[in-house]
C-alpha cells in the first residue's frame, strides 16, 4: 500500500500547543494548523480554525506538543540491513579505517536493488515514528549502482516523505564503477529536475578524499550542472596527514581547488579540519553536518561545534547510520559537546538551533518549498508529540522539554506533505510487519553475501 498522494483535502491538526519554529509568532497555547494542497494554509487558534473551517479534515493533538516535522541532514538508509549483525569472525576493527573495511565496504558490496529499497523502507518506517519527515540520504552499493536512487526514491514516494539522495562515488572498487556511480548520480539528478522539487532532491554523492583520485575529482567536477556535493571530510584521525602526504594540500582545500564547495554542498563530519579549512567551509558557504553519536561510536572524535558555529558556518545535525531519531542525535550532541569542551554550560544555544533551524535551511537549498516551520505556504509537514509537561511550557523553554523530555517514541501522529502517515501511533497506508518480515528475510542472505 502507498499514501493517496493525488488527492488531498484540507487538514486541520489542532487543539495541543504549537510550536511553530516562526520567530514572528513562536508559540500558541491552544493552537491549531491548517493544511491545504501539501502546504500550510493558516496557523492560529485552535477554537478561531475550527469554527471558520468545519469542513476541513480534524486531527486531535488531545493537548500534546504540535511541531514541524524534524530533519535528519545526513543518513545512510543501507545502514539498516547489517542492525545486530556480529561478524563473521577475526580480530575486531581497531581504528575507523578497519570499520570501514571490515563493516561498511562488506555490507555495500553484499546489497542488491531489492535490498536498498527495503532497507531504505526500515530506516523511512523508523523515521515516520520519531517525527522525521525529511532526510537527506548518502548511498553506497558498489555490486548495485544503477538504479539504487532510483530504488530509494520509490521507496520515500511510497512511504510518503521527503528525501534529497546521492551516489557516494568512490575509487576504492575501480574506475568502472566510479564511472557508474557518477552516471548515477547524473541520471537522478536529472530525473529529480524534471519533478516539481517539493519531495525529492539530487546531489552529487562523493565518499571522502582517502578514496578519491584528482582524476576522479575532476570528473565528478566537470560531468554537469548539479546541485552541490555531499561528501564525508576529515572523519577519521588519518585522513587529513594522509591528504597532505598525497596532494600537499588539507582535504577542504583540495575539494575547493576542484571546486566542490558552495552553498549547496555539504561536508559531513569535519572532525579533525583546522581554522584555514573552516574560513574555506564559511567562505564558500559550505554547510557542515555534525553526526555525534557516530563519531563516539567510531571513537573518531569531537567536530569543533562551538567554534564554527561562532564563525558563522551553517552547520546541522544528523544520525549517519542505524537510527533515525533526531532528538536522540539532538540529546547526544548536547553531551558531547560539553563532555570535549569539559564545560557544563556550553552548547546549550548551538545544539538545539543546530537541529530545529540550520537543519531547516540546509534542507530548503533543495527542495522548491520551504519546510522547518509551520507557517503559511510552507510544507505541511509536522508531528505531534503526547507529552504533558511537568513544567510550565513556552516558546522560551521548548527547547529544553524537548531534550530532556521523554518524547522519543512519543509521537502520536506524523504529517507530511499535508497527508497523515501515523495516527494514533498506527501507519495510515503501509505494512509495517510485511515490511520488517521481508528485511528480515534478505538480512539473512546480505549476512550470508557478506
Amino acid at each position: 500500500m502507498s499514501p493517496n498522494l493525488g488527492v488531498r483535502e484540507m487538514l486541520l491538526v489542532g487543539n495541543g500547543a504549537v510550536i511553530t519554529r516562526d520567530p514572528s509568532r513562536p508559540f500558541i497555547r491552544d493552537g491549531a494548523v491548517l493544511c491545504d494542497g501539501g502546504l500550510i494554509r493558516e496557523v492560529g487558534t485552535w477554537a478561531d480554525l475550527r469554527a471558520r473551517y468545519p469542513e476541513a479534515q480534524f486531527l486531535d493533538a488531545k493537548g500534546g506538543l504540535i511541531h514541524p516535522g524534524l530533519i535528519n541532514a545526513h543518513m545512510h538508509y543501507y545502514s539498516a540491513l547489517v542492525r545486530g549483525f556480529g561478524g563473521k569472525g577475526g580480530e575486531p576493527a581497531a581504528d575507523f579505517v578497519q570499520v570501514l573495511e571490515r563493516l561498511w565496504w562488506r555490507l555495500d558490496k553484499a546489497l542488491t536493488l531489492e535490498d536498498v529499497k527495503v532497507s531504505a523502507q526500515v530506516c523511512l518506517l523508523e523515521a515516520i515514528r520519531c517525527g522525521c519527515t525529511c532526510m537527506l540520504d548518502h548511498h553506497a552499493s558498489p555490486n548495485a549502482i544503477t538504479g539504487s536512487l532510483f530504488a530509494i526514491a520509490e521507496a520515500v514516494e511510497e512511504m510518503g516523505l521527503s528525501a534529497c539522495l546521492c551516489y557516494e562515488v568512490s575509487d576504492r572498487d575501480g574506475e568502472d564503477k566510479a564511472l557508474e556511480g557518477i552516471r548515477e548520480n547524473r541520471d537522478f539528478i536529472q530525473h529529480a529536475s524534471k519533478g516539481d522539487g517539493r519531495r525529492m532532491a539530487g546531489t552529487f554523492g562523493l565518499h571522502a578524499s582517502l578514496t578519491l583520485s584528482d582524476k576522479t575529482l575532476d570528473m565528478c567536477a566537470s560531468s554537469g550542472d548539479y546541485q552541490g556535493f555531499h561528501v564525508h571530510v576529515a572523519e577519521g584521525q588519518t585522513d587529513e596527514p594522509l591528504c597532505r602526504e598525497r596532494h600537499g594540500l588539507s582535504i577542504v582545500d583540495r575539494f575547493r581547488r576542484f571546486g566542490l564547495l558552495g552553498p549547496k554542498s555539504m561536508a559531513i563530519h569535519c572532525i579533525h579540519v583546522d581554522q584555514e579549512e573552516m574560513e574555506i567551509l564559511m567562505d564558500t558557504r559550505t554547510a557542515v553536518v555534525h553526526n555525534p553519536e557516530s563519531n563516539m561510536g567510531n571513537a573518531v572524535g569531537a567536530a569543533k561545534v562551538l567554534e564554527m558555529n561562532r564563525m558563522g558556518i551553517l552547520m546541522g545535525l544528523g544520525t549517519d547510520g542505524y537510527v533515525c531519531d533526531m532528538l536522540r542525535s539532538y540529546a547526544m550532541a548536547n553531551a558531547l559537546v560539553k563532555h570535549s569542551a569539559g564545560h557544563p554550560n556550553v552548547g546549550w544555544g548551538e545544539i538545539p538551533t543546530m537541529l530545529f533551524q540550520r537543519n531547516y535551511e540546509i534542507a530548503n537549498r533543495y527542495f522548491s518549498v520551504n519546510r522547518g516551520m509551520l507557517k503559511e505556504g510552507w510544507a505541511a509537514d509536522l508531528v505531534v508529540f503526547d507529552y504533558d509537561p511537568p513544567t510550565p511550557l513556552s516558546d522560551a523553554n521548548v527547547n529544553g522539554h524537548l531534550l530532556f523530555g521523554p518524547l522519543t517514541g512519543h509521537v502520536v501522529h506524523t504529517v507530511a506533505d499535508g497527508k497523515v502517515l501515523y495516527k494514533d501511533r498506527a501507519f495510515t497506508s503501509v505494512d509495517p510487519k510485511a515490511i520488517m518480515a521481508r528485511a528480515r528475510e534478505l538480512a539473512v542472505k546480505v549476512w550470508e553475501r557478506f
